[in-house]
């Protein structure tokens, strides 16, 4: 959640109608409500029981969502498909860089499967300082507020605006102004479909047919964005 005087980043954003009051503590509705009970249940029974081989295998570790602080990780399939995008346009650059930007579930599932890929994750949430020097703070309020060495370094840029607000993606924005590196440069954007419109307006993006999911089934319609044709890739670009 968002305050005056603190913003929290995550993978998943809660509409920008719950932050609207920064004074007040936020509340939710009957449903969502179920829902977190749901999770939260979920949660309970999954500490008491052992996983899989095939389960420890397959997930990545990570710190546990704190759904208070709108925390929600993408699921697995979510995870790998990007992560394995973002590799693919690795191969594509001399020097490849990448930049994820509230987006831990990515920078987790990216180091699984390629544990040498250069890649710094920005983020708000301190916990995630267990990634020691690819760690670096990161508030949305403070886009350009980020170490000299990391402007324009990243031909590739991956970002999960906290909240659906013009507001918020105007910033982040600028966050990745500051840090795409001169030349070709790949973005990919997961944020709402209420976004749509913004997002070609601000960054020149254009959805993916693929729907990114989360581990926790949320109510917001998510959609992935990039600045380059996918080709059949991704489900390739939304025909018009």
């Amino acid at each position: 959640m968002e305050t005056a005087k603190h913003t929290v980043q995550y993978d998943a954003v809660l509409p920008a109608a719950a932050t609207a009051n920064d004074d007040d503590t936020p509340t939710l509705s009957s449903h969502t409500l179920e829902a977190l009970k749901e999770f939260l249940a979920e949660q309970s029974r999954a500490q008491t029981e052992a996983p899989s081989a095939t389960a420890a295998e397959d997930d990545v570790a990570l710190v546990s969502e704190d759904w208070r602080l709108s925390q929600f990780w993408y699921n697995r399939e979510t995870a790998e498909t990007v992560a394995n995008e973002v590799l693919n346009l690795c191969r594509l650059i001399d020097s490849p860089a990448v930049a994820c930007i509230a987006c831990p579930t990515l920078y987790a599932y990216l180091k699984k499967i390629d544990p040498n890929v250069p890649a710094q994750i920005l983020e708000y949430d301190k916990r995630f300082e267990q990634y020691g020097s690819e760690f670096t703070f990161y508030d949305y309020n403070l886009p350009e507020d980020l170490p000299s060495s990391m402007k324009h370094s990243y031909p590739i840029i991956v970002a999960d605006p906290p909240y659906l607000s013009q507001e918020c993606l105007e910033k982040v924005a600028q966050t990745i102004s500051f840090l795409t590196r001169p030349g070709q440069t790949y973005l990919l954007l997961l944020t709402g479909e209420v976004q749509r419109d913004r997002a070609s307006k601000l960054l020149g993006l254009r959805p993916c047919a693929f729907r990114p999911e989360h581990s926790s089934k949320l109510g917001n319609e998510f959609r992935l964005y990039t600045n380059y044709d996918p080709g059949t890739k991704l489900g390739g670009w939304e025909q018009v």
